[in-house]
């Protein structure tokens, strides 16, 4: 018997030693597979010459675009950001969910306040299942419009993407260039209730191209060899524009969006909203020459509207090798016109997710908490017409008729202390009243929202679907990108109309729909996503066109902790951008247990 027990025993050490060498060997191999990186961002103004003039913004290391952060899958960074401009800056890290970290994420007055002029503040990027290209941008005013970059993320060491590995990689940023001092001139707009500035042009990795005046000898040129492939990264970072593109004479091969995987698709042109990114592969298999890079917007608001940016711009791919440049490079013939909706949706109806099974689907099926939000312009009456908006009023928009105000401290501060006053949790799951969102005329009480900092809250591991319905309130529908922070999505349905909670959800595709963290909500249409809530924290949810953000076309969602340490919400670091609280709600409901944090 005690032999019997001391075999047993001995056989239950070894094997619990077993057990703890497994473990470690499996910690060490994922320690050594994710590295930690470093960066330093020092913003400070620059003198920048566009269209024959020039004028300072505020960049990122002395460059437009900025710098470019490159990581594997699963990684961190941490980015030291040194303020050393003239106003407040915050950053986001769009497309990472950062897991439970809330607290870098950067949305200014949801998360944090701003970095002010003279100080410094650490980012903590964590990085987890994306893979593929993001990006980074301010978050704080339109000051994205110059600070900016990309974030390429590789698959983890030791393994591949789902494609052949291409002989080399292209980054390509689109954006938009002022002539004007924007945040000067967007606060004075928002003061008087006019519209915001139009963009003088379109900008691929910060120069116009040369279509545009005084543009020639800085337009930005790529060469490649010929019958090599590329991996061709590409970044809309404009800041109020859906954006065509083609590249001339080359086909597009598509293969990831918003760092996901897709099935691959072969096109002579994209169609890519502000706030997304697409993967695409390029090979070089013409005749030695040179071939326009080419982009412009896609517009979907009503064909009179047309104060738009409607400038082409344009880079250069240029063939290495002895042959006789030509007088012009060929342009890109099938690029669709501004309003040319019909390619915009041949072009997005054949997006997949790739659905395989290394990069499976996870779509929830299981729905427990359903909304309908209405995406709308909107006004507010102003006495005796004294606004400079549509009718002497104030230009506005809103989700579900709330146009979101921005408190006077981050929202993530007020849910983490418990603060009273900052927010209230009533945004609701569905409109307040029902009527033909899509008709061509619609009552002036349809266009008059209410103005509040509602949020909506979310329990750990809900299983959530939103349908965002578009509406012609004001006769200015147009297509709105949703954008949101902390999750990707898969994007389940979309149709033009309103919704029909009958019909359209068998329409639905839940075996292989896109997985993306911005979508755009077709013009007097509908889209409906789903996402399982399990990411605690406090998340922006904003149309990606910047003006309507700056209307208030925003929502928050605070998704409760799960109850384990592993399922909640990170402490705060020991130090957070100040801002500035309301001093009877601080004195009631201060708490000093967090050190630092103010």
């Amino acid at each position: 018997m005690e032999n019997n027990t001391g075999i047993r025993l001995n056989r239950i050490s070894l094997f619990s030693k077993f057990l703890l060498l497994a473990c470690l060997n499996s910690f060490f191999f994922r320690w050594a597979e994710a590295d930690v990186h470093y960066y330093d961002f020092v913003l400070r103004e620059k003198n920048f010459t566009r269209l024959c003039s020039t004028k300072s913004i505020l960049v990122v290391n002395e460059s437009f675009p900025g710098p470019v952060i490159r990581v594997h899958r699963g990684d961190t960074v941490f980015v030291n950001v040194h303020n050393q401009g003239y106003y407040g800056v915050t950053i986001h890290w769009h497309g990472v969910k950062q897991p439970g970290n809330p607290w870098s994420d950067g949305p200014e007055y949801i998360t944090q306040c701003p970095i002010e002029p003279g100080s410094n503040f650490t980012y903590e990027v964590n990085f987890s299942t994306e893979e593929g290209t993001l990006w980074w941008h301010a978050h704080s005013d339109w000051t994205r419009s110059s600070i900016h970059g990309a974030i390429v993320i590789y698959p983890i060491e030791g393994t591949t993407s789902p494609y052949p590995m291409p002989d080399g990689e292209e980054i390509i940023i689109l954006g938009s260039w002022y002539t004007v001092d924007v945040n000067k001139v967007v606060a004075e707009d928002l003061e008087t209730g006019a519209d915001t500035p139009r963009s003088v042009c379109y900008v691929i990795n910060g120069q116009p191209g040369d279509l545009l005046p005084c543009s020639r000898e800085s337009t930005y040129r790529w060469v490649v060899d010929y019958g090599k492939t590329y991996l061709v990264r590409i970044v809309n970072a404009a800041m109020n524009a859906e954006l065509f593109f083609a590249i001339a004479n080359h086909s597009l091969t598509v293969v990831g969006m918003d760092g996901n995987y897709v099935k691959p698709i072969i096109a002579d042109y994209i169609m890519i909203s502000p706030g997304q990114t697409m993967n695409v592969l390029l090979t070089a298999n013409q005749s030695l020459s040179h071939y326009y890079i080419e982009t412009r917007q896609y517009d979907s608001a009503r064909p009179d509207v047309t104060d738009y940016d409607q400038t082409n711009a344009t880079a250069i791919l240029m063939y290495s090798g002895n042959y006789t440049a030509p007088d012009s490079p060929f342009s890109p013939s099938l690029l669709p016109s501004y309003e040319d909706f019909r390619s915009a949706d041949r072009f997005l109806d054949r997006l997949r997710s790739l659905a395989s099974k290394e990069h499976p689907v996870n779509v929830p099926l299981n729905v427990t908490t359903k909304m309908y939000i209405t995406v709308s312009m909107n006004q507010l009456l102003c006495p005796n017409a004294s606004c400079d908006g549509i009718d002497g009023n104030r230009l506005t928009s809103s989700l579900n008729n709330i146009s979101f105000v921005n408190p006077s401290t981050d929202i993530l501060l007020a849910y983490y202390r418990n603060l009273s006053g900052i927010y209230t949790t009533d945004f609701p799951n569905w409109p307040p009243t029902m009527f033909n969102f899509t008709q061509d005329v619609l009552p002036m009480n349809t266009t008059i929202p209410i103005q509040g900092t509602k949020v909506k809250v979310l329990n750990y591991n809900e299983e959530v679907e939103i349908t965002f319905q578009g509406t012609e309130v004001l006769n200015a529908s147009e297509n709105h990108p949703v954008h949101m922070h902390g999750y990707s999505f898969y994007v389940v349905g979309s149709g033009y109309g309103n919704f029909n909670n009958e019909t359209d959800p068998k329409t639905y595709n839940l075996v292989d729909p896109l997985e993306v963290n911005t979508v755009g909500v077709p013009k007097n249409g509908w889209t409906t996503i789903r996402f399982k809530a399990s990411n605690p924290g406090v998340w922006f949810w904003h149309c990606h066109l910047d003006r309507h953000l700056s209307w208030g076309m925003n929502t928050v969602m605070i998704v409760k902790d799960g109850g384990t340490p592993e399922t909640s919400m990170r402490p705060p670091p020991t130090y957070m951008p100040p801002c500035t609280l309301p001093y009877i709600t601080w004195v009631e409901d201060f708490d000093d247990s967090l050190g630092d944090v103010n």
